[in-house]
């Protein structure tokens, strides 16, 4: 690496760091004295879906708030872009942020805003735009996921559940992010919804060049849209890989919901 860095050539393992765009290292989080995350690990590269999958309660979604900052953590690292968050400067956290996007859990849309507002809310945190390129850019959203014109007009009560989620997506995309994190984002859909949803997620990865990181139960989702699966258990990553990975682990929970019957009936399908 030394030899690297003082003739200028980039080795393949630079190469490979580089293309990391979230690194969760020894990780350990604690909610009032119980254990949630036991140095957990993990590295999400760009341009891949991930899909991050475990049992109720294990810990998904805490991970993704700690990731976010959201939570405190009591060890460990999380680098974003390369940046030790917790090392960042102001400035440093501020352009870290500006390139995230996050679909919260059932949209978390703002009531008493239209769907141009709540897409414009990042907008009004993180730019000094005016009024009407806020309104064309907010548009633009509108349309790249798939809403018609008129919903941007709408409030989330006059809006479906495929909507919503949509809706909370285009927000999550406000400033052209480089990596979203999407919390459940079909639960509570319909099959077909569902199904279209996951459509417009790696449409939108190979369009925006994003990387996606999914919590997700969806088995659907897990082996129609993602390129990488990562399983917590027992705290940790439990199991990490691809479908086919997933399908030849022993790990009893990994074999149990990815084996299952209704799994086996998706995997046919996939193959068919």
């Amino acid at each position: 690496m030394a030899g690297a860095s003082g003739n200028g050539v980039k080795t393949a393992e630079d190469a490979n760091e580089s293309e990391i765009v979230l690194s969760v290292k020894d990780v350990t989080v604690a909610i009032e004295d119980k254990l949630i995350l036991d140095k957990l690990s993990l590295d999400i590269k760009r341009g891949e879906i991930l899909g991050f999958v475990g049992a109720s309660g294990a810990g998904k979604s805490v991970l993704l708030r700690t990731i976010l900052g959201l939570m405190p953590k009591q060890s460990g690292t999380i680098r974003l872009f390369g940046v030790d968050v917790d090392k960042a400067s102001d400035a440093e956290r501020l352009r870290i942020d500006m390139r995230l996007g996050v679909l919260f859990q059932h949209g978390a849309l703002f009531s008493a805003l239209t769907v141009q507002e709540n897409v414009q809310v990042p907008m009004r945190e993180y730019l000094d735009l005016p009024k009407k390129l806020m309104d064309e850019l907010a548009m633009l959203k509108v349309e790249l996921v798939g809403l018609p014109p008129d919903a941007a007009q709408k409030f989330p009560s006059e809006l479906s559940g495929g909507m919503i989620k949509r809706a909370a997506l285009a927000r999550a995309l406000a400033l052209d992010p480089d990596i979203v994190f999407l919390d459940e984002p079909t639960s509570g859909l319909d099959p077909i919804s569902a199904a279209e949803f996951d459509e417009l997620v790696v449409k939108l990865r190979d369009t925006m060049d994003l990387t996606v990181y999914m919590v997700t139960h969806d088995l659907d989702t897990l082996f129609t849209a993602c390129d990488h699966v990562a399983v917590l258990g027992k705290k940790r990553v439990l199991v990490e890989g691809t479908i086919d990975d997933m399908l030849k682990s022993e790990e009893p929970w990994v074999k149990s919901y990815f084996r299952g019957k209704r799994a086996r009936q998706l995997d046919l399908a996939a193959r068919a």
